[in-house]
């Protein structure tokens, strides 16, 4: 699928340009096409959500799975109400508490969502943004948007307006730029249809806030640690992206170095002399030198540019960590980046 695309730069237009750029993104929308747009977590391509085809175009678009439920983007409390058969007290405090924000809740959905954008499922995914531009274009579409990372499957996700334009130019009709997502990771999906919450995909907003601010105690998906190499090839059926395929995954091997800090940098320096020898190009990463906030913000680029420089294989050394906390989040997306090649020391 080719075509000719629209980017605004939403920092560097007028506000006459701004809004004539999202009146053309809403109406793209409103009649089935996609744009790419920014949130605070990872830059979206969206379709309207109660669209079957819309939707069926990002699947095209990125090659994505089909058994792989979207997430539905919304502009109020309101819509996200109307999306779902099931807004409870819990959704309640927890959308008080945390949206607009990195946080989606799974939720039984309403009538009107076509399988396709729930993979088949009785649930969706529901978040309210954080990011203005995508409250915007949501508000003036007047309709939901799902919305996946928008980048070809597989790949890291998209932090920058480089990453979008590099993997989706010439391949959707609108492109919205808005610098670098603040956060780099997507959102905490949670799972509200259990008895005890539970957290099918860790990030941002993390187990321990989210009691903190709520009171309400959730628990991990047991599998978080759990490698999930054979579930491509089952019939299992997913509740949150990024529980079944591998994800995040540059062309070089990524190999994660994975023990107590002082014991990383000499193991990383013997792995690198020999991959060096054997001629590879190798990119050492201390990311265990580096705060959960920062390591979560650089890492998909940062598997980007391995790419870019020509890297063969990128050592990644990080320390343990504990489960529901950032780091946690960070090393879920580094370990599926890996195909989960650990070296645990």
């Amino acid at each position: 699928m080719t075509c000719r695309t629209i980017i605004l730069n939403y920092d560097e237009a007028t506000a006459p340009e701004r809004e004539a750029g999202l009146e053309k993104a809403a109406a793209i929308i409103r009649r089935g096409g996609l744009v790419a747009f920014p949130t605070e977590t990872v830059y979206g391509l969206g379709a309207d959500a109660l669209n079957p085809e819309a939707v069926g175009q990002i699947f095209t678009v990125k090659g994505r799975p089909a058994d792989n439920p979207l997430i539905v983007h919304v502009a109020d409390l309101d819509q996200a109400a109307a999306s779902t058969t099931g807004w409870d007290d819990r959704a309640e405090r927890l959308a008080a508490a945390f949206w607009p924000g990195p946080l989606t809740l799974v939720l039984p959905r309403a009538d009107g969502f076509p399988d396709i954008t729930t993979a088949g499922l009785s649930t969706v995914g529901l978040r309210l943004p954080g990011h203005p531009v995508a409250r915007a274009l949501i508000s003036q579409a007047e309709r939901p948007i799902a919305a996946p990372s928008a980048n070809l499957s597989g790949g890291p996700s998209p932090t920058r307006a480089e990453h979008v334009i590099a993997d989706l130019n010439d391949k959707v009709p609108m492109i919205i730029t808005a610098g670098d997502c603040r956060v780099g990771i997507e959102s905490t999906v949670l799972d509200l249809t259990l008895e005890t919450p539970e957290i099918l995909r860790p990030g941002f907003v993390t187990a321990g806030v989210i009691f903190e601010k709520t009171g309400i105690r959730v628990t991990m998906d047991p599998a978080l640690n759990t490698a999930r190499q054979n579930y491509a090839e089952s019939g299992w059926k997913p509740k949150a992206p990024g529980m079944k395929y591998r994800h995040y995954a540059p062309k070089a091997e990524v190999i994660v170095v994975r023990g107590p800090a002082e014991r990383i940098g000499p193991e990383m320096k013997r792995l690198c002399q020999i991959e060096t020898a054997a001629g590879k190009q190798v990119v050492e990463w201390r990311l265990n030198e580096l705060s959960p906030e920062k390591a979560a913000f650089e890492l998909f680029d940062r598997l980007r540019r391995a790419d870019l420089e020509g890297a063969d294989i990128i050592l990644a050394g990080t320390v343990s960590q504990t489960d529901g906390d950032l780091s946690f989040a960070v090393m879920n997306r580094l370990l599926k980046s890996a195909g989960y090649h650990v070296i645990d020391l």
